[in-house]
């Protein structure tokens, strides 16, 4: 039976980091540079404490080893990490790194970088958390947290899977990763330093595929996979690669997309996966990511007043998924049932429901409820598979669970704009019709495969004779 998502432990070089959104109408009479006005400003967490909260939004139980101080910035952050991660702290050298980025109309005008704090030294506490670990992200930024701990690392990828997001500024994962998520500039930087070679100004995908494979060998990794942005991702366990295409084209603020790959294929991992399986879901969650605002929208942009269960739930990540959708002006879709055998009827069914709108979530009865609605045989299939095979969908973004008999509840937490239907239900007055309309929300029917049902193909599998021994 699978159990719920597994806890992922992060290792890495925390950051604050600040947005300033303005706008640009005139140049500066005593310089030709631009006036930026009406400046709003938001501060969210940055490099390992970004990759860990992405994470945690993923449902599972996360902690981050990162070095933080007692400098302003170190307090920010520890206020906007409460609650969503366990911290383990290593000593700070000096200020907390911090970027802020001005944008204009959503594109970045001007970075600021400030504060070099590094870390120190290992603590007993952090060596403790990685020995214990049953996965692990390292997310390096090149400030040293992988440094002082890389010997505890060299053991912790010798026993569980571990990820590892490289820096150019930082050192070579070590020996034995299960994975590296190397972007395509990253890549070629490293493979040229390990080959002591000068870096070449063009990055095609035969030039991706070649530096994949030296740093499979210079690395005595698993398999490394060079994110190529908008085109997915190339998968090298030396050799012939393996190309894992974006599922749609997204525009928009990439900033993170790499942090929400890495926490995807880590987290995919600690649950069991085949890399191959957690880097297609890698790719796919950072197309998501960026579609739908990347960090400028992303739940962790402000601190929480404290802990939420949701946070630890998949029916979290749907609420989030809503809202980030919804604020950037797009179209909720939402679609329910039981899924307990999913059918040709099923996929045909949510996938002509994505087609409507900028997201699709899910809405699954919990097996109580599918217990009270089916009788004492069902579900066939426990919640957490079904969660799992839905999320495995191309055109599902997110899954949420209800308990009652009907969904209104989680309904009135997504607001959807769309209430998705099969075609069964057009002589039908839904009990959660009236609720989707209070806000403005519209129930819409889809056609629906004749002949495809749960009880159905149950019913035959029941009655083909056993082939065991034949």
């Amino acid at each position: 039976m699978t159990t719920a998502p597994a806890p992922l432990l992060v290792v890495g070089d925390a950051l604050l980091d600040h947005d300033v959104h303005g706008r640009v109408d005139r140049l500066a009479p005593d310089a030709p540079v631009p006036v930026v006005s009406g400046p709003r400003r938001t501060s969210r967490p940055g490099g390992a404490a970004l990759a860990a909260c992405l994470a945690a939004a993923d449902g599972r139980p996360v902690t981050l080893v990162t070095a933080l101080g007692d400098d302003p910035a170190s307090a920010a952050l520890r206020d906007l990490l409460d609650g969503r991660v366990g911290l383990v702290e290593l000593p700070l050298t000096d200020a907390l790194s911090s970027k802020t980025r001005v944008l204009v109309d959503g594109r970045p005008l001007l970075r600021l970088d400030d504060g070099d704090g590094r870390a120190r030294e290992a603590t007993e506490a952090a060596r403790r958390a990685i020995a214990e670990a049953g996965a692990v992200l390292v997310a390096d930024y090149g400030r040293d947290t992988a440094t002082v701990l890389r010997d505890d690392l060299a053991a912790a990828a010798a026993r569980v899977p571990l990820t590892w997001d490289p820096h150019p500024r930082g050192g070579a994962p070590v020996a034995g990763v299960r994975l590296a998520t190397p972007s395509a500039a990253e890549a070629h930087a490293l493979a040229r330093r390990a080959a002591d070679a000068e870096p070449q100004p063009d990055h095609d995908l035969h030039s991706a595929a070649q530096d994949a494979d030296r740093l499979v060998h210079a690395w005595r990794a698993a398999s490394v996979a060079v994110t190529l942005g908008g085109r997915g991702a190339l998968l090298s366990h030396g050799g012939t690669p393996l190309l894992v295409p974006s599922p749609v084209t997204a525009d928009g603020d990439a900033c993170g997309a790499g942090d929400r790959f890495a926490a995807t294929a880590a987290g995919c991992l600690a649950d069991g996966d085949l890399v191959e399986t957690a880097v297609r879901q890698a790719v796919h969650a950072a197309t998501r990511y960026v579609a739908e605002g990347g960090v400028r929208s992303d739940a962790v942009d402000t601190a929480p007043a404290g802990p939420r269960p949701a946070d630890r739930e998949p029916t979290g990540d749907a609420v989030r998924t809503a809202a980030r959708v919804r604020a950037a002006g797009g179209t909720v879709v939402a679609a329910g049932g039981c899924f307990d055998l999913l059918h040709a009827g099923h996929v045909a069914l949510l996938q002509a429901a994505r087609r409507t709108g900028d997201c699709l979530i899910v809405c699954v009865n919990s097996d109580a409820s599918v217990r009270r609605r089916k009788g004492s045989g069902r579900p066939l299939v426990p919640q957490a598979d079904r969660i799992r095979v839905l999320r495995a969908l191309e055109c599902v973004d997110a899954v949420g669970v209800f308990d009652e008999d009907t969904p209104e509840r989680l309904l009135a937490e997504l607001r959807p704009h769309i209430w998705a239907k099969g075609g069964d239900y057009a002589l039908t007055r839904l009990p959660e019709a009236a609720l989707v309309e209070s806000w403005g929300g519209q129930v819409v029917l889809f056609p629906y495969l004749d002949g495809r049902s749960t009880t159905g193909i149950a019913e035959r599998a029941a009655l083909t004779p056993g082939r065991a021994g034949r």
